[in-house]
């Protein structure tokens, strides 16, 4: 078999495979209890008067169970006791990419979903324009010193999507390489930047996200927000040329101010191997607790989706087309993200 060929998405992401994991199977069964039929006395009215509505006899299956409240809970338990039964014997299933449905929708989401609603009170817009079925890549601008605008939006899709889409985000290989964030990253579904994983994503029929900006877009100072980066050299156009997926341009607001970066150690940052060490107004200097973020308000709007299935399939070699896309999709993400700045009254309200 020939090498496939690799397109970084950008210049601070390299080339790599996805980690294979065995797939496992796990298994689901319900069990019902039945009841005895129940025995229904008639009641006669006196002396003729009409029968309330409240007395009118009702057979077991219609009345309203005593204790909804504690079944409710002992159904959770049984759940929680379930799902901790397949996690120790291995009785769940993974993909090749190492993603983990069952524990993100159950784990993972669970946990970020206070931080979407309560914290930053995400508002999503252009749901819709996402498909309800086959591939497509969302490009979206990145921001925020920290990635949290990816799960952001991973979050924005899988609860807001009227088909229960999961977003697969293309992450930078920094994220690979640090322990603990490693697995979570794979459990939750994300998988290495680079032109192959997305293609094999996309000919799945998945939701792929990916933000050319890189570490350009997330360590840019504070006097530059929303100020879009340069989006690399276009292979995510390329890619989704060649899958015929179409690419939906997506604007975020309000993770820019959420560490505003006002300097940056760029010594220190070479010592530990990092892009970059910010310096905020409360970092380092508050230690632990400037690591918190400003609890600011969120717009996540999705445009109106760039088609790509009508064109030739030697159009992802041609270099002006992928050129004249990438300006068209950077475009369009710019403009969003002006008039969601114009139409906000407030960082945090």
């Amino acid at each position: 078999m020939a090498d496939a060929k690799v397109i970084p998405f950008d210049d601070d992401r390299s080339r790599g495979a996805a980690v294979q994991r065995p797939s496992r199977r796990r298994s689901a069964g319900n069990s019902r209890l039945k009841g005895e039929p129940a025995v229904v006395r008639e009641v006669q009215p006196l002396h003729g008067e009409a029968l309330p509505q409240d007395d009118v006899p009702v057979t077991r299956e219609e009345r309203p169970p005593a204790r909804s409240r504690e079944g409710g809970l002992e159904r959770r338990i049984a759940g929680g006791l379930a799902f901790l039964r397949r996690r120790l014997t291995g009785d769940y299933e993974v993909d090749d990419f190492g993603y983990d449905e069952e524990l993100t929708d159950q784990v993972l989401m669970s946990l970020l979903r206070p931080v979407y609603e309560k914290y930053f009170r995400v508002e999503v817009k252009g749901i819709e324009n996402i498909p309800d079925k086959g591939g497509a890549l969302i490009v979206a601008n990145h921001s925020g010193t920290l990635p949290l605008d990816g799960l952001m939006m991973q979050v924005a899709v899988h609860d807001n999507h009227p088909a229960g889409r999961h977003l697969r985000l293309l992450a930078a290989d920094l994220v690979f390489v640090l322990p603990v964030v490693n697995e979570l990253a794979r459990k939750a579904g994300h998988t290495l930047a680079c032109a192959e994983d997305a293609e094999r994503l996309l000919d799945r029929g998945e939701v792929v996200g990916v933000m050319p900006e890189g570490f350009k877009g997330i360590g840019k100072p504070f006097s530059e927000r929303y100020k879009l980066q340069r989006f690399g050299r276009g292979g995510f156009v390329s890619t989704a040329l060649r899958a015929g997926a179409p690419i939906i341009p997506c604007s975020i607001v309000g993770a820019e101010e959420i560490y505003p970066m006002i300097g940056n150690a760029k010594t220190l940052a070479r010592l530990l191997g990092f892009p970059y060490f910010p310096l905020t107004p409360t970092f380092p200097w508050l230690g632990p607790l400037g690591a918190i973020p400003l609890p600011t308000k969120w717009t996540i709007q999705f445009g109106e989706p760039i088609e790509t299935d009508g064109y030739p399939p030697e159009a992802a070699e041609d270099p002006m087309l992928m050129f004249n896309l990438t300006d068209q999709v950077r475009e369009q993400i710019q403009h969003t993200l002006y008039k969601l700045l114009v139409q906000r009254r407030s960082v945090f309200f």
